[in-house]
């Protein structure tokens, strides 16, 4: 019977790392409360610019 092989498996030899299992403690962190706002702020600058100026 074959031997088993006792290590990380064929993504570790492949070069193929887990990135997201860690993280940074400087990394700069946008919380999801901010995107929703920036997107909201983005549309309404947009729609107001299109009423101001329209094409």
């Amino acid at each position: 019977m074959a031997q088993e092989k006792k290590g990380e498996g064929f993504h570790s030899g492949a070069g193929l790392i887990r990135y997201f299992d860690a993280e940074e403690k400087t990394a700069f962190k946008i919380p999801p409360w901010f995107v929703v706002f920036a997107c909201i702020a983005t549309a309404i600058v947009v729609i107001a610019v299109q009423l101001w100026k329209p094409l």
